[in-house]
């Protein structure tokens, strides 16, 4: 059975056609430009495929209310011209098939469950953190929510003795995307100089301390068998999970205790392919 997916990012967009991660048929990047612009290229590869079931997992905040009038839609965002963008109900225009909706990062979390590091796992945490800071998190195999979808990457935390930085993000200043995400570190320290910052780095502890207490936030809420932290910012700086770790042992305090089975902070074992193999698995769930 091939099954289409759609990873809806701030920035790029994928579409795939697989029958699972090792048997992808078809790939299509799509700039992530304008609503219309970008569902209408979307729309238009799958189209030219033929599937049994589509997945989409979007960028949000988005209503994910089957009951909802603007279920499929995205919500309030800060992206120009992508509030209120009618996302699933102009995807399933290209193939009448049964259609599974739902974040990025539950369907990265999904995808990491059924062929990476979170195998073997009902309770998961998966956290990226790039443009914004996302989580994932699913208790009994299923993906947190009730009025609304998790929004951790929100969370007002304790600040980092000594760090005065305002924050980046236009809702909350200093929220754990306020001060850990991509556009924090351009603005600490400018676009030129953040891919050439090194391990020791001052601005690091900064990240590490606002994760580890996101992380914090996740034990003590769901208490998930392990996280995954991926993203852009993660990604080429793995040497950050070791140290986010151990910070988040150092803020529990020996209240709660981590599973025993090695390292409980890890890199998604997918890597970037979390998010488009997400929208697979989350097309599996619409028709198994």
């Amino acid at each position: 059975m091939s099954y289409a997916g759609v990873e809806l990012g701030g920035t790029k967009c994928v579409a795939i056609l697989a029958r699972g991660p090792d048997a992808v048929l078809a790939r299509e990047t799509v700039p992530t430009t304008t609503s219309d612009q970008t569902l209408g290229k979307i729309a238009a590869i799958l189209g030219q495929w033929q599937f049994e079931a589509l997945g989409v997992a979007s960028f949000g905040p988005v209503d994910l209310d089957s009951a909802s009038p603007t279920y499929g839609r995205i919500t309030s965002t800060p992206k120009p011209g992508w509030a209120g963008a009618d996302v699933l109900g102009r995807l399933r225009q290209a193939r009448e098939v049964p259609a599974a909706f739902d974040t990025d990062v539950n369907g990265a979390a999904l995808a990491e469950m059924r062929w990476g590091s979170g195998q073997g796992f009902d309770d998961f945490a998966y956290v990226t953190v790039g443009t914004g800071v996302g989580v994932g998190l699913i208790a009994n195999g299923l993906p947190m929510r009730g009025f609304a979808h998790c929004e951790l990457g929100h969370i007002r935390v304790a600040r980092l003795p000594g760090d005065t930085f305002p924050g980046s993000c236009p809702y909350h200043g200093d929220c754990v995307e306020g001060l850990a995400a991509g556009p924090s570190l351009t603005a600490r320290v400018g676009a030129e100089r953040v891919n050439d910052l090194p391990p020791d780095n001052a601005v690091w502890d900064s990240v590490v301390w606002a994760l580890a207490q996101l992380c914090h936030g996740i034990v003590c809420a769901g208490a998930p068998r392990a996280i995954a932290i991926g993203g852009g910012v993660i990604d080429s700086r793995l040497y950050l999970l070791d140290r986010i770790e151990a910070k988040l042992i150092e803020s529990l305090n020996g209240y709660v205790r981590l599973p025993d089975g090695g390292r409980y902070v890890r890199a998604p074992a997918l890597g970037r392919d979390a998010g488009p193999l997400g929208a697979i698995a989350l097309a599996m769930t619409a028709r198994p």
